[in-house]
């Protein structure tokens, strides 16, 4: 079945940096759009970045300069690197997959807190 566990979640001080992890199985991850959201309590989960199967990246407007997105195909991985965090980047970040044919799946999460 396909699985999508995320690492690298922590507590970090503003302006400081964290890289996030998802490693993806039970499914063809070449052939998958896959993302970041994040949600805050009290708040919808929201986009933070996207990268196609191709390669095509998307970034959230608070995100645009601060946050990269990366896949590694062989490895069945997609990263997310993020930096001069700030205190509104605090959240559950999830990571997702658009399967083909299957719908969209994901991760169960791990927590960004940035202090202020």
């Amino acid at each position: 079945q396909v699985r999508l566990v995320e690492s690298g979640g922590g507590l970090v001080q503003a302006g400081g940096a964290l890289r996030l992890s998802c490693a993806a199985s039970g499914f063809i991850f070449g052939r998958s759009d896959m993302g970041w959201y994040r949600q805050a309590p009290g708040t919808q989960r929201e986009l933070v970045a996207s990268v196609t199967n191709g390669g095509t990246t998307n970034y959230a407007d608070s995100v645009k300069g601060r946050f990269t997105i990366s896949r590694d195909n062989a490895k069945s991985t997609v990263s997310l690197e993020m930096n001069s965090l700030n205190t509104e980047d605090t959240g559950a970040y999830y990571c997702s997959a658009s399967v083909l044919y299957r719908g969209r799946y994901w991760g169960q999460g791990t927590q960004v807190t940035v202090s202020s």
